[in-house]
């Protein structure tokens, strides 16, 4: 029974970290791009501003 009890102890505590950083990151403005990520493998790369000739 003591197993449970430090088992359910632990998960809470990381569920409560993990909890933690969600907080901090969406506090810190981690999430506020919603566009430009999902949107920017449509864009073109620049082209190189070397050129072989030939």
């Amino acid at each position: 029974m003591s197993v449970i009890i430090i088992l359910l102890i632990a998960s809470i505590s990381v569920a409560g970290i993990f909890l933690a950083a969600f907080l901090w990151g969406v506090k810190s403005g981690q999430f506020e791009d919603d566009y430009s990520p999902a949107s920017r493998i449509l864009f073109d790369d620049k082209p190189s501003s070397t050129t072989k000739t030939q």
